[in-house]
């Protein structure tokens, strides 16, 4: 018997190889993609300005690379004695007003640098609603500032799709070879209530299919449904009831994989776990022969990856077996 309906995404005529340089940016669910990507020896880049919820605040991230803009001291604000920005996350915030500055200065050049180069953007957007200053101006995060200053609302489709429109031609001005892939995030946000979360991942959903009908250079992929839908059932969600678990993330990993990335990569992929598994491996009689055998083969498996592909790094690996 069939005890779920299973989604299975069309794969992408234009896929990730694993040479390719990948930024993220988005809510909490790409951390899951950049982990496996990352451990993959992908290229990659996540999150610079710290987890990004709502469309208007990654789009503005992307304005903010692109120019390399540098932020001013004025536009920090002292919040239970850390030095914020209202575009960054407070996983960047400092007591230290300069340290504060120069870590976020930094992050948008590092991007800057990034972007220039990198093949494929994968955006998540997390939720449609939004939370705006007296003058209009729409934050990333309110840094547990009374929620008296901000004005919260729902983003409209037409809202969305306009940013975009503006913001996906500025990126392919700065980098004419890019590629990007929509997903919207299965993680609830529920303090907005059952109803409007609903309501909020819809019209995300529906903007990013307009987005993709204008751009043939941009894609998506079904994360929220294959947890919403394929999976369906608390048994996938961590103890809070509103995150995916690890079978859930590894699930979407695995069609993500098959969707989005080529076939000659995943077979990489296999020599790569090969390595870790190796890594990881703890003998009992590590002067055997058989063992040192073992690190040879591993070492100069190490190597041949290396020179096929120059821009992995494994240099812990290497060091951890060349003797």
């Amino acid at each position: 018997m069939e005890f779920h309906l299973q989604l299975d995404p069309i794969p992408f005529e234009n896929k990730i190889k694993v040479d390719d340089s990948v930024m993220l940016l988005g809510s909490c669910f790409t951390e899951h993609i950049y982990e496996r990507l990352y451990s993959f020896k992908f290229n990659v880049q996540q999150n610079p300005n710290g987890i990004l919820f709502n469309p208007i605040s990654i789009a503005q991230s992307f304005e903010d690379y692109i120019s390399s803009r540098e932020l001013n001291e004025s536009e920090f604000f002292l919040q239970n004695g850390l030095w914020n920005h209202w575009q960054f996350h407070s996983s960047l915030s400092h007591s230290d007003l300069t340290i504060a500055k120069n870590t976020m200065n930094g992050k948008i050049l590092q991007a800057h640098d990034f972007l220039a180069k990198t093949n494929w953007l994968i955006i998540t957007f997390g939720s449609a609603f939004v939370y705006d200053l007296e003058d209009g101006k729409t934050v990333a995060n309110c840094h547990k500032v009374p929620s008296t200053r901000f004005t919260r609302r729902m983003l409209s489709i037409d809202e969305i799709i306009d940013v975009y429109e503006k913001t996906i031609t500025s990126l392919l001005n700065y980098n004419p070879t890019l590629n990007l892939i929509f997903t919207v995030s299965p993680v609830r946000h529920l303090k907005e209530g059952f109803v409007e979360n609903n309501r909020s991942k819809s019209i995300l959903i529906l903007a990013i299919e307009k987005i993709v009908e204008i751009f043939d250079c941009c894609h998506y992929f079904p994360s929220y449904e294959l947890v919403i839908d394929d999976l369906r059932d608390y048994r996938f969600y961590a103890e809070d009831m509103v995150h995916p678990n690890y079978l859930a993330t590894n699930y979407v990993w695995e069609k993500f994989s098959t969707t989005c990335i080529d076939g000659k990569s995943r077979q990489v992929f296999k020599e790569i776990q090969l390595i870790q598994n190796a890594l990881k491996h703890r003998p009992m009689h590590p002067e055997t022969e058989e063992h040192k055998k073992f690190r040879a083969k591993t070492y100069n498996s190490i190597l041949e990856l290396t020179s096929r592909f120059p821009g992995m790094d494994f240099s812990n690996e290497i060091d951890f077996f060349k003797d």
